[in-house]
């Protein structure tokens, strides 16, 4: 295995996860600083507050996009099986 194989196989894999990840990292951001926002405009400070509204929002974004997140997971390691005796 050559480092510019195994420079690919890392990048394409950091890549994959970037994909993957991001949609739900984004949401509970977005859905965290609107939660922050309401709470210093009606100045209330609950700690409940901001945990239950990224939880379900992160929840919806994993039942929406969940089966694109395994399909892109899937491909990856299929592809990376698939090519695995080329590699050696």
């Amino acid at each position: 295995m050559s480092a510019d194989l195994a420079s690919q196989l890392i990048s394409h894999m950091l890549w994959t996860a970037v994909l993957v990840a991001a949609p739900v990292l984004g949401i509970a951001l977005i859905v965290g600083v609107l939660v922050s926002i309401l709470q210093v405009v009606t100045q209330v400070q609950e700690m409940s507050l901001t945990f239950v509204p990224k939880l379900g929002a992160v929840v919806l974004v994993l039942v929406v996009l969940g089966p694109w997140m395994i399909k892109r997971i899937s491909a990856f390691a299929s592809g990376l099986i698939t090519n695995m005796p080329s590699q050696f």
